[in-house]
């Protein structure tokens, strides 16, 4: 399957919005409130969508993953870390695919291009990922150390969050 990674745009937005919600409704089903994903409403994320490329500047970026027939099947961003952790200055913001492309690399190929971005800015990296959510594993696989974790509400559950870091980001572009 021949897979193109580009750097997203506003033309985009209604793709991202239906792989935003589709992937939310089928990895963390069974995490958060059922009540929540099925309100989740691809008009809404798409709005989102818009606004958060509208306001992109060049620290933050957003790539797609495409099929051969065009199709935007996943989506990764990343930029300038959020939470004020210390000693990580850039964030991958997020990763996801829909369900029938996951586990063929794409996630790897989206990671590789946030990377490859936040290296040319900032020193080091890090992802916050729901600790029920199995993709913590594939951060762990690509090198990621526990750093720290926090509880978030969702729908009115409360969530374990963990972070995960590089504290180099340059050696982890070379080992990708």
């Amino acid at each position: 399957m021949a897979i193109r990674i580009r750097e997203g745009t506003l033309n985009d937005c209604s793709a991202i919005a239906k792989v935003h919600v589709d992937s939310w409704r089928t990895t963390y089903n069974s995490i958060v409130p059922n009540e929540y994903l099925i309100n989740m409403s691809y008009s809404d994320s798409e709005k989102r969508w818009i606004k958060r490329l509208q306001q992109a500047d060049n620290q933050h970026k957003l790539y797609v993953a495409e099929n051969e027939s065009g199709t935007i099947v996943g989506f990764a961003g990343g930029g300038r870390e959020r939470s004020g952790v210390p000693g990580y200055d850039g964030e991958l913001y997020a990763i996801y695919l829909l369900k029938e492309f996951q586990r063929q690399g794409i996630g790897k190929l989206l990671f590789k291009a946030v990377v490859d971005h936040l290296a040319t800015q900032f020193r080091s990296m890090l992802v916050w990922v729901l600790a029920e959510n199995d993709s913590r594993y594939f951060y762990e696989a690509l090198g990621g150390i526990y750093i720290r974790e926090s509880t978030i509400t969702i729908a009115g559950k409360e969530l374990k969050e963990v972070a995960y870091g590089w504290d180099d980001i340059r050696k982890l572009k070379d080992n990708l």
